[in-house]
């Protein structure tokens, strides 16, 4: 299965799928066989039969035959609608757009690679699943580069808002300290009117010092640490608009592979051909209107 470049989990699901198609063609050739029994046991019960018997027995088998595998083929057609909604389904959470080419379907190269791989690989690993449980169909997790690049964006958004919080918390904190100080100012005047005590006033000069000297440094902290918060804000803003300008390729790149598939090319041709259609409905009009 590798030269269709699945994973292993992606390889598991097919497997899981070709066992279920399998059980499912099982049964309905058992009905088939079951539908040539009957006839034996019912039908050919004598020796000679005449033409028109044998006609009407072959016409009775043909309806039953035809009747079992219209069935079988309606309910493989409805069947793989539901499998293709659900992988759609999973894709449109992350705004991805499968696309189908009809074509590859009938590739005889890759028809033959699967049934190879029906014979001899599926046959190994289904005894390997058997021994495990049958997990649901769960959502991608490592999808495209879409989902990442949206995953990138909401972490570095997310980062953003931290620093812009650490950010402002950080200038909360500074004006504290400047408020103490201011009051630290004013106590330190009032006790100079209020008392004549050198003492006192020469200890209180030392604690407003310190505290002075404290909020330097608290100051100095929280100024080199508002300078590093900066940065990381800075540089958390060239990641988001990298990761925007990646978003903003890939979706180019995804419409340019549109652009080049074969239903995009078609559609192309069709509306070249209808503008010429008008033009020429035009000038026959304009012939017209000039000959009356």
């Amino acid at each position: 299965m590798a030269d269709f470049g699945f994973n292993e989990h992606h390889q598991n699901e097919v497997i899981n799928y070709m066992r279920f198609a399998r059980s499912k063609r099982a049964l309905r050739l058992k009905t088939i066989d079951s539908c040539f029994q009957d006839l034996k046991d019912s039908r050919l019960m004598e020796e000679t039969y005449t033409v028109d018997e044998v006609s009407d027995m072959l016409d009775g088998l043909q309806v039953l035959v035809r009747g079992e595998v219209e069935m079988e083929l309606i309910n493989t057609a409805h069947t793989n609608v539901l499998l293709l909604r659900q992988l759609f389904s999973q894709a449109e959470k992350f705004y991805l757009r499968l696309q189908t080419d009809i074509s590859e379907l009938e590739n005889r190269e890759l028809l033959e690679q699967v049934a190879e791989f029906e014979k001899t690989d599926f046959k190994a690993n289904s005894k390997v699943n058997q021994e495990s449980s049958k997990p649901k169909l769960a959502p991608l997790n490592e999808g495209g580069v879409s989902e990442l690049l949206q995953k990138e964006i909401s972490r570095l958004q997310e980062d953003n808002g931290k620093l812009k919080a650490r950010l402002r918390t950080l200038e909360s904190q500074a004006m504290s300290a400047l408020d103490d100080k201011s009051k630290a100012e004013r106590a330190l005047k009032d006790l100079q009117k209020s008392q004549g005590d050198q003492q006192e006033i020469t200890n209180l000069e030392g604690t407003v010092a310190e505290m002075q000297a404290d909020f330097e440094k608290t100051l100095n902290a929280n100024v080199a640490s508002q300078k590093d918060l900066q940065d990381c804000l800075v540089s958390a803003k060239h990641d988001l608009l990298r990761v925007q300008e990646q978003l903003s390729l890939a979706e180019k790149e995804l419409e340019k592979k549109f652009q080049q598939t074969a239903a995009y090319r078609n559609m192309k041709e069709i509306l070249t051909k209808k503008n010429e259609q008008i033009k020429d409905l035009r000038k026959r009009l304009q012939r017209y209107e000039s000959d009356e």
